[in-house]
C-alpha cells in the first residue's frame, strides 16, 4: 500500500501497489500492520456500503462526537465520487479547511478519513458504489451533520444541483 498524507494532517490517500502478471493483479487493500507503521487508527468495526442511483447524489457533511468519533476508510468499488472532508478539530492549523479527491472503481484510490473531520462525497456517476470501513460503531446521538454548502467551508462541489436526502438537506451550518 502506498500512503500520501493529503493536505490536511491525518489524513491519508492509499492506494493499491499490485503485483502483476498476465492474468491481472493481487494487491493488500487493507492492511492493520501498514496502517500502524504510518501511526494511522486501524480497529475496524464495520464495513459499510451506499450506493447511489443518480450522477449528483451529495452525502454528507456527517461525523460522530466523542467518545464515538470514528476513522473512515473510503472507497469507490464502482463508478466515481468526489470525496471530500473538512477539519473540525479546534486545535487544528488546518480547522475549517477542507480537501476534496475524486475516489473511483478505476483509480482505485482510498481515502484515510481521521477522527475529527466532518466527510461527505458527491457522485460523479450514476450507479456509483461505495465502501466504508470505519473504527467506531453507529451511534445515532452521537451522529452529527452540518450543510454541505456551509458558506464558511468554501467547497466547491463538481455538480452544482446536488441531490440530497432530506435529513441532508436540513442540516444547519457549522457552529464552532
Amino acid at each position: 500500500m502506498i500512503f500520501t498524507e493529503a493536505p490536511l494532517r491525518g489524513a491519508f490517500v492509499i492506494e493499491l501497489e499490485p503485483r502483476s502478471d498476465e492474468r491481472g493483479f493481487f494487491a493488500r487493500a487493507f492492511c492493520q500492520n501498514e496502517l500502524a507503521e504510518h501511526g494511522l487508527k486501524h480497529g475496524i468495526t464495520q464495513a459499510n456500503m451506499s450506493y447511489n442511483f443518480k450522477r449528483g447524489t451529495l452525502r454528507g457533511m456527517h461525523y460522530q462526537l466523542p467518545p464515538h468519533a470514528e476513522v473512515k476508510m473510503v472507497r469507490c468499488i464502482a463508478g466515481a465520487i468526489y470525496d471530500v472532508i473538512v477539519d473540525i478539530r479546534k486545535d487544528s492549523p488546518t480547522y475549517l479547511k477542507w480537501f476534496g479527491i475524486e475516489l473511483s472503481a478505476a483509480n482505485r484510490k482510498m481515502f484515510y478519513v481521521p477522527e475529527g473531520f466532518a466527510h461527505g462525497y458527491q457522485a460523479l456517476t450514476d450507479d456509483s458504489e461505495v465502501l466504508y470501513l470505519v473504527t467506531e460503531f453507529y451511534t445515532p446521538n452521537a451522529e452529527r451533520g452540518v450543510r454541505w454548502n456551509d458558506p464558511s467551508f468554501k467547497i466547491v462541489w463538481p455538480i452544482a444541483e446536488a441531490i440530497l436526502s432530506p435529513k441532508d438537506a436540513v442540516h444547519a451550518d457549522f457552529q464552532p
